[in-house]
């Protein structure tokens, strides 16, 4: 059965997916000789049995990544994948908007050609310098939202039309500013609840706290995993590594939200 694409959790309406569950449950816990632990699948109710055989099921099991599955009672779409497998939760490769699709294939572009700072950890160097630059920015400044940008207005240029992204460097700036630049936005909270709403092309961006950001692109949905493009980062996931890079994030580790410019 395929993810349903919301969390589920205690007082789930939909019969089936309840019922699926409390069989794969079942199955993966082994409880046929546990009466205590046996949940009834032609009980349609999320209640707190079930609630307590997740739990179990999530401390037991991880995730694609190999990383522990977070122990909260609830249903999301890496306990789905662990349950199901990762072929029951859809994948987004591809971009709806042609000028985000062009953004992503520069971004991944850039990555396949290994964009490293020069010096090292100098915030300098040929293609970082044309990122800040495009984005009005002096050389060596942080450069991950510039980066965004600079990806972007390639695009636009590649398609003779104008760049509706805001120029900044900032990734907090960008974030305040690109609803009245008519982009669509919307917080991590939301996106966990829904993760339909998470797509190829949109633009995450990241909060660190005192004035510092982080941002890239998303590339690729699963489920509740991210496969992104960065600038200013590394393999760490730093946000002031020395090069661009694709790098693999949950949907829960992007801690402010998500802009999107397909409508744009």
């Amino acid at each position: 059965m395929d993810y349903p694409g919301h969390i589920i959790k205690a007082g789930e309406r939909d019969a089936t997916i309840v019922r699926a569950l409390k069989q794969q449950l079942n199955a993966a816990l082994g409880t046929t000789a546990d009466a205590a632990l046996r949940l009834e699948p032609s009980n349609a109710t999320f209640g707190p049995k079930m609630k307590r055989a997740v739990l179990l099921f999530q401390a037991r099991n991880v995730d694609d990544t190999g990383a522990p599955l977070r122990q909260d009672g609830e249903v999301g779409s890496l306990t789905w994948s662990a349950l199901f497998g990762s072929d029951a939760v859809p994948t987004r490769t591809e971009s709806t908007s042609p000028l985000l699709a062009a953004a992503l294939r520069i971004a991944a572009e850039q990555e396949a050609r290994h964009v490293r700072e020069v010096p090292r950890n100098s915030n300098r160097g040929p293609e970082v310098d044309d990122y800040l630059q495009c984005a009005g920015c002096p050389p060596g400044n942080s450069w991950c939202c510039a980066f965004v940008y600079w990806c972007v207005n390639e695009a636009a240029k590649e398609l003779g039309r104008r760049n509706p992204m805001v120029k900044t460097p900032g990734c907090l700036d960008h974030w305040q500013r690109a609803v009245a630049r008519g982009a669509s936005r919307f917080t991590t909270a939301r996106a966990l609840g829904d993760h339909s709403l998470v797509r190829p092309g949109l633009i995450f961006v990241m909060d660190h706290g005192g004035g510092f950001g982080h941002t890239g692109f998303v590339e690729r949905v699963d489920g509740g995993m991210l496969t992104t493009l960065e600038g200013n980062t590394d393999a760490s996931k730093s946000r002031e590594g020395c090069g661009v890079y694709r790098l693999t994030r949950k949907i829960a580790d992007v801690n402010k939200g998500f802009i999107d410019y397909s409508a744009l």
